[in-house]
């Protein structure tokens, strides 16, 4: 056997493949879940907080 041929067979190949399916789906999911995540949390934490009440204080001049 020659060390300079390669030994790979069809089904290695679909293993890569499939292995680098997976790897672009895991790395689709990393970059853009917290993104959604995020997003989600902070658009319900404005619509929960209400404006500060703003008041006028009068001044009693003598």
């Amino acid at each position: 056997m020659d060390s300079n041929t390669p030994s790979a067979s069809s089904n290695d190949t679909s293993s890569h493949r499939l292995a680098d399916i997976v790897g672009i789906a895991i790395g689709l999911l990393t970059l853009t879940l917290p993104l959604f995540v995020i997003a989600h949390y902070s658009s319900n934490s404005m619509q929960n907080n209400p404006q500060p009440l703003t008041y006028s204080l009068q001044r009693h001049e003598e």
